[in-house]
């Protein structure tokens, strides 16, 4: 079943001289560190637009001349009163991979698991040891 449609006021990143768009993302291709890394559908930024209750949207906006734009994204979720929940910011060219994991966990896509296998145990167990768990050496291998 389709998620109910609530009005949103996308807002406008940038200003209106420079490329502006917004996006319900709907799937991220952990592969691509660019803005073709995000799939789903094109929505008009800078005013009031009808999207699913609990979208994840991307707001891509540029400021500046055209010879050198300054590029911002931001990424919300979309509330049930159609108010947006603000969940990461990211400028510069490196925007797209900057944002890219955090999209992938708003959306519930399993995230690539880092290969760990290059790191000593003792650095892991410390790294686990700071975050609060009990690390013993032993088990079943």
């Amino acid at each position: 079943m389709d998620s109910p449609l609530v009005a949103v006021d996308v807002p406008l990143v940038g200003d209106e001289r420079g490329k502006n768009w917004a996006k319900v993302v709907r799937r991220v291709d952990p592969e691509r560190r660019s803005g073709w890394a995000f799939e789903g559908d094109f929505i008009a930024a800078g005013g009031i637009q009808d999207v699913p209750v609990g979208a994840v949207l991307l707001v891509y906006g540029e400021k500046g001349s055209r010879s050198n734009p300054r590029m911002e994204a931001r990424v919300y979720v979309v509330n049930p009163d159609g108010t947006l929940t603000h969940h990461g910011t990211a400028t510069g060219r490196a925007w797209a991979r900057t944002l890219r994991d955090t999209v992938g966990m708003l959306l519930g896509q399993d995230q690539p698991i880092p290969d760990l296998t290059g790191y000593p145990d003792q650095v892991l167990a410390d790294e686990l040891a700071r975050r609060g768990w009990k690390v013993e050496p032993g088990g079943d291998r």
